[in-house]
């Protein structure tokens, strides 16, 4: 069973926010495979379903970012995952809007979901690094991060999440590079 985590807040009120676009990607990655109904469970709600041959169960922790890593931990724990079994999508600041990236391990850039689930799992878990590039100055990274997507975004918005749902099945095989590949392939024939 591979754990796929989007993080974000939950509530209407933060459903557009750029810090929500990992709530966005397991969104999509269920509708366009077919997940089975999304529920309450691990402190938040899951859907199961497959991708190809592989096993995939989607998160959406309801703890708050800053408590992400309790929802995670509780997965990992129930389906006696490894740190490896998990990736985890969520917001970039230090890349371009709508660029998606993926890799396995390293810091945590400031962002408290990422600091929980580390605190919680370890930091050896494969993340899907989706941009929001940054405001320009660090005194504006707030209002950006937590600010809504504005409508001339939304296009692009739709756009990615789709690559990433369409796409999903190399990321379920381990496939990163093709992944990725095949998301920038699909957003420059825009």
């Amino acid at each position: 069973m591979q754990i796929w985590v989007g993080l974000g807040n939950p509530g209407a009120q933060y459903a557009m926010h750029r810090h929500n676009v990992g709530f966005m990607a397991v969104d999509t990655i269920a509708e366009l495979h077919d997940f089975e109904p999304w529920k309450k469970q691990f402190q938040g709600w899951a859907a199961q379903g497959r991708i190809g041959s592989q096993r995939i169960l989607l998160v959406k922790p309801a703890t708050f970012m800053n408590e992400s890593g309790r929802s995670v931990g509780e997965a990992m724990r129930f389906f006696k995952a490894e740190t490896g079994d998990v990736t985890v999508f969520h917001d970039e600041l230090d890349l371009a809007p709508f660029k998606v990236k993926v890799k396995t391990g390293g810091g945590t850039a400031g962002h408290n979901g990422l600091r929980s689930t580390e605190a919680h799992i370890g930091n050896e878990y494969r993340r899907v690094r989706i941009g929001i590039g940054h405001p320009g100055h660090k005194d504006r990274v707030t209002g950006h991060v937590l600010g809504n997507y504005v409508k001339a975004e939304l296009d692009p918005l739709a756009d990615m999440l789709g690559a990433i749902g369409r796409d999903a099945n190399w990321l379920a095989d381990g496939n990163d590079a093709r992944f990725m590949s095949e998301i920038a392939l699909r957003l420059a024939g825009d």
